[in-house]
């Protein structure tokens, strides 16, 4: 049976990127929306000549008008939450998550990234036997109950917890709800294990869901190298790199963060991991760590994971100039042959973006920033081939010497 509703008709011009996959109806795409549709109903979207292209949520008050969910009639309903749901989740276990490889647990991880798992709008990180969501979208947050339904079916959490951000508000028109929504009602905390490293994140800290996982591969990456290095970990957040880097042979590591709160749970995590006697957090500025750095000897691994920049394209020049900035205070605090990573989490700045932005802060301290590996966000935040937004996360490692005369 097909079913009636809305249509909304796409301009010439405007077709080709949904045609081919792309999961976005931006409004300035919009020709016209017939029959009337109230936000986060489903729509039709259809080309000029009133082909269909497929069915989505629809968001009036944000500028990606439609989310697409199908390329046909087929319902956005519970059936259909519950088998994406379930999809993802076997895509994971199929990426060994969780697992307990060399013995060290893994049980932290994200098991649906919106458009990359076909939901768009919707988060869900897993942290041992709980679960986090991210209701984004008016079209997700109407449709809350069965997404809570689908994720006791497909996972059955001991609890479901609302994390949504606040600044849904403002993008969607609705306020986002907070705190366990299913299951056991007195957790104030999220307890999981990462390679082996065991977490306790209070739910008062504000940050995505409470950890980034995205950073797990280059959190292992850091590890590797950091054996016999002096170690300084910039916007430190709960310690996790700091942690990779002292288990991997650091001999000092010092993590700093603006947050009192966030170092004070970080020096929790190094205690509890009995990492404390190599890993020091200190509550200062970014910026100061790493001038302070330089005037003292630098170090022989430096870590610049800065929160995102540029929220959106309109941000991004202004973003550049603030890596440009962060890539030259860290290149004169890494010891001459040390090793910078640099990271990005803005979609807006591209990978070549990031490499220009770390050539011109090297440029500008004397020094020259030699590129020998680039990675992007881990395999459970995957990336649909016709999204390119979808790429949100950069991380170069690189290797500083002074310029050669």
């Amino acid at each position: 049976m097909v079913h009636t509703m809305a249509r909304v008709t796409l301009k010439a011009g405007h077709v080709r990127p949904v045609f081919f996959g792309h999961p976005w109806v931006f409004q300035q795409a919009v020709d016209r929306l017939e029959g009337g549709a109230n936000p986060g109903d489903e729509v039709h979207v259809v080309d000029p000549q009133g082909n269909l292209l497929g069915t989505g949520l629809y968001s009036p008050k944000s500028a990606i008008a439609v989310r697409m969910f199908t390329r046909d009639t087929t319902p956005v309903d519970g059936a259909l939450i519950t088998e994406r749901i379930g999809r993802a989740k076997k895509r994971r276990e199929e990426l060994h998550l969780p697992n307990a490889q060399a013995g060290r647990l893994t049980d932290g991880y994200r098991l649906v990234h919106g458009e990359g798992d076909d939901l768009p709008g919707l988060i869900v990180d897993v942290f041992g036997d709980v679960a986090a969501v991210q209701l984004n979208t008016i079209g997700i947050k109407r449709r809350e109950g069965l997404v809570f339904e689908a994720l006791h079916e497909v996972l059955k959490p001991r609890a479901i917890i609302d994390r949504t951000p606040e600044s849904v508000n403002r993008l969607e028109g609705f306020s986002p709800g907070s705190g366990v929504v299913r299951g056991e009602p007195s957790i104030d905390s999220l307890r999981f294990s990462e390679r082996g490293f065991a977490f306790e994140v209070p739910l008062s800290i504000g940050q995505k869901t409470g950890f980034y996982f995205d950073q797990r591969e280059v959190r292992a990456r850091v590890e590797d190298l950091a054996k016999g290095r002096t170690v300084l970990d910039t916007y430190t957040f709960v310690g996790s790199f700091a942690l990779a880097a002292a288990r991997g042979g650091a001999t000092k590591v010092v993590a700093v963060d603006e947050s009192a709160q966030a170092v004070t749970i970080g020096a929790e995590i190094a205690h509890a991991n009995h990492l404390d006697r190599i890993i020091s957090f200190t509550k200062v500025d970014a910026s100061r760590a790493l001038t302070e750095a330089s005037n003292h000897g630098g170090y022989g691994l430096v870590i610049c994971d800065p929160p995102k920049l540029a929220p959106s394209r309109a941000n991004r020049d202004v973003a550049l100039g603030a890596y440009r900035k962060i890539a030259r205070a860290g290149c004169r605090a890494t010891t001459p042959g040390g090793i910078l990573v640099l990271c990005s989490c803005s979609s807006a700045v591209s990978m070549d973006d990031l490499v220009r932005a770390l050539a011109l802060g090297a440029a500008d301290a004397r020094m020259r920033a030699t590129v020998f590996e680039r990675h992007i966000q881990g395999p459970d935040h995957p990336i649909p081939a016709a999204f390119p937004e979808g790429l949100y996360l950069k991380a170069l490692f690189c290797h500083v010497d002074p310029i050669s005369r």
